[in-house]
């Protein structure tokens, strides 16, 4: 245990101390995935991302203050009733004034937590009309995908392979490894979306972390959640459920479009017309890559 606490210590405390002094450093992360290195959440793309990012905030620099002002008492207490600096204890067991504090302040404390995280927990579950809906089942090891309001058409979601990851990375489409799925879902932006999640045999967790989405995919029940994607690109997720073998290998994969975009791809999938679809697919995710590159570069 000691041995741990020695070695990741200064990881954690380091990690901490950045989400206090940079709380805004998350916006400068990688949208819609994880980079090498990073210690602070996903960037938010979503309203609801953004407000559970400001609790996140909010709790972690109470922790810290906490932890700081403990260690501090502590080593005071060291060092001021050290046996070498009193020698004769003194024999107060009370002091009301103290006890008082002591009680006072950590129920101020929680209240100051409550608001905001009931707040929070009041907005995620209250869902706004749908401008789409979309069904996801889980199953073993992949994901599938219905849209009921364009004619039900599903789209079914394999994580790439190593070769097919190479591949469309040669043709200007950055794919992660691990996270790059062979049909994507795609929705408009800014446009409210509801996720009805179930699954086909065991337990999953449809989850997109950019957007503050997550919640279980259980066999013969329908849970959901909603988002409202603020920002065009590709959002990656995974199975946060451990569910059996491939468990780490069944990611999601959402492409947020313009109205435009989308109804065009809508329309092809109706059609039935997938090699059409793939295409507007390709095509909108270079111009989103070379608009991020542009960005990056400015």
């Amino acid at each position: 245990m000691l041995n741990w606490i020695f070695k990741c210590g200064p990881k954690a405390a380091l990690a901490g101390l950045a989400t206090l002094l940079l709380p805004a450093a998350a916006s400068a992360e990688g949208m819609g995935q994880s980079l090498p290195g990073q210690m602070t959440l996903q960037a938010a793309a979503t309203p609801i991302a953004r407000e559970l990012h400001d609790f996140y905030h909010l709790t972690n620099t109470i922790i810290i203050a906490i932890a700081i002002f403990v260690l501090i008492l502590m080593l005071y207490v060291m060092f001021r009733f050290s046996e070498k600096r009193n020698k004769t204890p003194s024999t107060t067991t009370h002091h009301t004034l103290l006890e008082v504090a002591w009680t006072v302040i950590p129920i101020l404390i929680l209240v100051v937590i409550a608001i905001p995280s009931f707040k929070l927990l009041m907005n995620q579950y209250t869902y706004p009309k749908p401008d789409v809906t979309i069904k996801a089942i889980g199953n073993a090891w992949f994901w599938e995908h219905e849209y009921p309001d364009f004619g039900n058409f599903s789209v079914t979601s394999n994580m790439l392979t190593d070769e097919e990851v190479a591949e469309r990375n040669q043709k200007g489409i950055p794919t992660p490894r691990l996270l790059g799925v062979d049909n994507e879902i795609v929705v408009p932006v800014n446009k409210v979306v509801h996720v009805l999640v179930t699954s086909n045999d065991v337990i999953h967790n449809w989850t997109i972390q950019s957007f503050a989405s997550k919640v279980d995919a259980v066999p013969g029940r329908l849970t959901s959640t909603w988002f409202q994607a603020e920002k065009e690109g590709v959002y990656y997720g995974q199975c946060s459920e451990l569910c059996g073998l491939n468990h780490a290998f069944m990611p999601i994969a959402v492409r947020v479009v313009s109205d435009s975009v989308f109804s065009e791809w809508a329309g092809a999938m109706q059609a039935k017309d997938r090699k059409k679809a793939k295409e507007i697919l390709d095509k909108v995710a270079l111009e989103q890559a070379s608009m991020k590159t542009a960005a990056a570069a400015e």
